[in-house]
């Protein structure tokens, strides 16, 4: 019984950071399998869920953000191009408000483009 608990608490960990990572402005329309062993890695390291979507905020903010007149950034091909934000977070998490601020910012920002 444990370990049915904890397999659908893997299920339930990979399909929620998948669908955060697919639901992402520039990254691939479908997770690959590299993107689930990433996924897989990151339970397995006990990275907490807020962890892994400030990370995916924060990021996407960062470039979101970037000057028009900089070079556009080629779109996000892995899920492992957010591993130094989630060690980032790891070292220093965010506060909650500043959470709902990235969720509020990133979804302007991706109006905007």
């Amino acid at each position: 019984m444990i370990r049915k608990t904890a397999l659908n608490d893997l299920n339930e960990y990979l399909a929620a950071v998948l669908n955060l990572y697919l639901n992402l402005s520039e990254t691939p329309s479908r997770a690959s399998a590299n993107d689930r062993n990433t996924a897989a890695e990151l339970h397995m390291r006990g990275i907490p869920l807020d962890i892994v979507e400030s990370a995916f905020l924060l990021a996407s903010v960062r470039r979101l953000s970037r000057s028009p007149d900089m070079p556009p950034l080629s779109p996000i091909r892995s899920l492992a191009y957010f591993f130094p934000v989630i060690q980032e977070l790891v070292a220093d998490p965010l506060s909650g408000n500043y959470l709902d601020y990235l969720r509020c910012k990133a979804a302007r920002l991706r109006r905007r483009k």
